[in-house]
């Protein structure tokens, strides 16, 4: 009498099984451009500090004389007849500000050579200038924070009622910018925000602006707790 054979069948896989979710590891954020490594040699770790010194909403004061032609800080140092910077920020806009009457203005914040940011104003003529600059960076897909900013006082002459007086306007130019420089400004105004309280009014006619950020009255930190925010290296 013959025997069959009978072959085992393979058990089909269940449709729960077949939907079992994978786990997915999300990459890790990049690290931000401004954070430098800072050794400390008592301990021997390796911090990451940030590169600029800031205090949110109060950033060093760089002043433009536009009766002498120089720059300053807070009207006591001075900077000579022109500075240079990668900005981090800026706005143009109309309002009335530092008991100045209502006036077009430009501000811009900067971080200087020692890393403490800075903010400066311009008014007037030096606007226009400011806008001559903007223009055809936009049309080359650019800002002003992809570039190298050089501001020039520019001296000018006038005659009223035939006495002749002169003033300075300030001039912009531009360069090419170290591709680090603008990666680390990038990040830091993406990260903070970038403002100043003595020139925010909250009633400004904002005309332009970028990396300019005021946080909400509940968000903005105290200034016994601001210094901890950033500490350049």
């Amino acid at each position: 009498m013959a025997t069959a054979n009978k072959t085992a069948k393979t058990a089909a896989p269940t449709a729960s099984a077949s939907l079992t979710p994978l786990m997915v590891v999300a990459p890790a954020a990049p690290r931000p451009a401004y954070l430098l490594d800072k050794l400390d040699e008592a301990t021997g770790e390796v911090a990451q500090v940030p590169a600029f010194r800031y205090l949110p909403g109060h950033p060093r004061q760089v002043r433009f004389d536009a009766k002498a032609g120089q720059f300053n800080i807070n009207g006591t140092v001075p900077l000579g007849t022109s500075i240079s910077f990668v900005p981090l920020a800026w706005r143009v806009f109309q309002d009335d500000i530092l008991n100045m009457g209502r006036k077009l203005w430009a501000e811009l914040f900067f971080a200087d050579e020692k890393g403490a940011v800075c903010a400066v104003l311009f008014h007037g003529y030096s606007v226009e200038n400011l806008y001559r600059l903007i223009k055809p960076l936009f049309y080359d897909d650019l800002t002003l924070a992809d570039v190298r900013v050089t501001v020039t006082a520019e001296k000018k002459q006038t005659t009223k009622e035939g006495k002749s007086a002169t003033y300075f306007i300030a001039q912009f130019s531009y360069a090419a910018a170290d591709a680090a420089e603008v990666a680390a400004r990038r990040d830091f105004a993406r990260d903070f925000p970038i403002w100043r309280a003595e020139t925010h009014t909250g009633k400004a006619d904002m005309r332009i602006q970028h990396g300019y950020t005021v946080p909400a009255v509940d968000e903005a930190p105290a200034e016994d707790d601001a210094e901890a925010l950033a500490v350049a290296a």
